[in-house]
């Protein structure tokens, strides 16, 4: 009998990148399903309020799945997220908790929880590792989604020590891809200059970019987060969480990105940086060092090779994408 694997949050960036891969990999493979006869379901909100306990314990009697990737969430860009704090805090919570006792109510034998490198402190010797989540306060702009998060490997542990739940979770760091959220008001920076952008070139208007272009990141494709995700699903041991991301190395400038995405976007006219607008935390890398001991063959997607591809999704897509826009 094979697999029923839910993945919430299914019909977003990384649930559509998993969809993906369980097409296009081969079955039995590492980063593929186990058999052709499991069952992959991608929930979206339309099923569904997490937020609320009866809808989501009936979510898991209709689908009765054996593993679960959790990916739903309330997200927002950089200023969502100092403007709605407690939101962001209490809506996650009641997500999170929801779906991990109906987990365990249902005997699911694996969850994975999708974090972020938001749960980290805010002041932290760089590279940052596992060990790092719980030992200081999260940088101000995103405090409450990020003590939302952290609950989450709180939660896994108790879970685990309490009723031996498989209970886990992933910490990638910032990703991209095909059926990202282009809105302009309410994206993370790639899918929101990549928008911009395009835009700019459109209207033969300049193409200005939020912030000094100083601050660094380590940007990772949806499409090789999914293998990862689906390779933490069937083969990682540990309750501790492992950080998803590319290396130290990869760590590239804002900056960097709006070179990046001119070029991929064919755009020729002026560029400009509005630097009255916050630049958000500097930097926050991440090791993958613990990554790398589990899969140290495992090959990223160049950057310019994966944005190229977003880019090119979101092109030939634009009428359906998210864009915030009235169609």
């Amino acid at each position: 009998m094979g697999k029923v694997i839910l993945v919430t949050g299914g019909t977003g960036l990384v649930g559509r990148a998993i969809e993906y891969t369980v097409k296009n990999e081969p079955v039995g493979s590492r980063f593929g399903t186990w058999s052709q006869d499991d069952q992959w379901v991608y929930l979206s909100s339309k099923e569904g309020d997490l937020r609320d306990l009866k809808e989501t314990m009936a979510i898991f009697d209709k689908y009765k799945p054996t593993h679960v990737i959790h990916l739903a969430a309330l997200v927002g860009g950089l200023f969502k997220n100092m403007k709605y704090k407690l939101t962001f805090l209490r809506d996650n919570c009641l997500i999170n908790d929801n779906v991990m006792w109906a987990a365990k109510e249902h005997n699911v034998e694996k969850v994975i929880s999708c974090l972020s490198t938001c749960v980290f402190p805010d002041k932290v010797t760089y590279p940052i590792d596992e060990s790092a989540v719980h030992l200081g306060p999260p940088h101000s702009s995103n405090f409450g989604y990020a003590h939302g998060k952290r609950l989450v490997d709180v939660y896994n542990h108790a879970y685990h020590e309490e009723f031996g739940c498989n209970f886990t979770s992933a910490i990638p760091t910032n990703i991209f891809g095909p059926y990202d959220n282009y809105d302009l008001e309410d994206s993370h920076v790639i899918p929101g200059l990549v928008h911009k952008c395009l835009l700019a070139k459109k209207n033969g208007t300049p193409f200005t970019v939020s912030g000094s272009g100083t601050p660094l990141r380590q940007f990772i494709y949806s499409r090789d987060l999914a293998k990862l995700f689906i390779w933490q699903l069937k083969e990682y041991p540990e309750i501790d969480p492992i950080i998803l991301s590319v290396g130290e190395k990869d760590e590239i400038t804002i900056k960097q990105v709006a070179e990046s995405i001119v070029k991929a976007v064919g755009f020729e006219g002026e560029v400009s940086w509005d630097s009255s607008k916050a630049d958000g935390q500097y930097k926050k890398t991440a090791s993958n060092e613990k990554l790398m001991k589990y899969l140290p063959d495992f090959q990223f997607t160049p950057f310019d090779v994966a944005l190229k591809e977003s880019v090119d999704w979101f092109v030939e897509n634009y009428d359906s994408a998210r864009t915030g826009l009235k169609k």
